[in-house]
C-alpha cells in the first residue's frame, strides 16, 4: 500500500468522498488519503463544496503516511502556488517643514498653558497646602454626617 508513497511526494487522485472536516481522496484503486478542510486551498475554506466536488482529479502531496493504522494525510494547499500578498498602497507622506512652524501655532491650543514653566514650589509647602485642604475637606464631610445623624 503505502511501499510506493513516499513524504512529499505529489501524486494525481480523485475525489471520492467530501466529509464536513475533509475530502477523502483516491491516489489509485486501493489506496486513500485524507485531504483535511485546512489543506484545500491557501484561503479560508468555509465549505468544502465550493473547492472541490466528488469526481474531480485533483494534485495532492503526501504529508504523511501512518503504517500502524494507514491513514495516509493529504494536502492540495501544498501543491498550489503560493497566494500573492497584496501590494501595501504607496503613501504619500508631506515633507515636514522646519520644526518652528510647529512649535508656535497660536494661543488657541490648550496645551500650550500645561508646558509653561511653573513657579517653584518647595516639597515642604506644597505637602502642607495640600494637607490643609485635604483637612478642610475632611472636616466639611464630617459636619455634613453629624447633621444628618442629629436629624434622625
Amino acid at each position: 500500500m503505502s511501499e510506493k508513497l513516499e513524504i512529499g511526494a505529489i501524486v494525481e487522485g480523485k475525489v471520492v468522498r467530501i466529509k464536513p472536516f475533509g475530502a477523502i481522496v483516491s491516489i489509485d484503486g486501493k489506496t486513500q488519503g485524507l485531504v483535511h478542510i485546512s489543506q484545500i486551498s491557501n484561503s479560508f475554506v468555509q465549505d468544502i463544496n465550493e473547492h472541490i466536488a466528488v469526481g474531480d482529479t485533483v494534485n495532492v502531496k503526501v504529508l504523511s503516511v501512518d503504517e500502524e493504522t494507514g491513514k495516509i494525510s493529504l494536502s492540495i494547499k501544498e501543491t498550489l502556488p503560493p497566494p500573492q500578498k497584496p501590494s501595501k498602497p504607496q503613501q504619500n507622506f508631506k515633507n515636514r517643514e522646519h520644526k518652528n512652524n510647529y512649535e508656535n501655532r497660536g494661543s488657541n491650543n490648550p496645551s500650550n498653558e500645561y508646558f509653561q514653566p511653573q513657579p517653584a514650589v518647595t516639597a515642604s509647602s506644597d505637602f502642607e497646602d495640600k494637607m490643609k485642604e485635604w483637612l478642610k475637606q475632611a472636616n466639611e464631610k464630617q459636619a455634613g454626617l453629624n447633621k444628618r445623624a442629629n436629624r434622625r
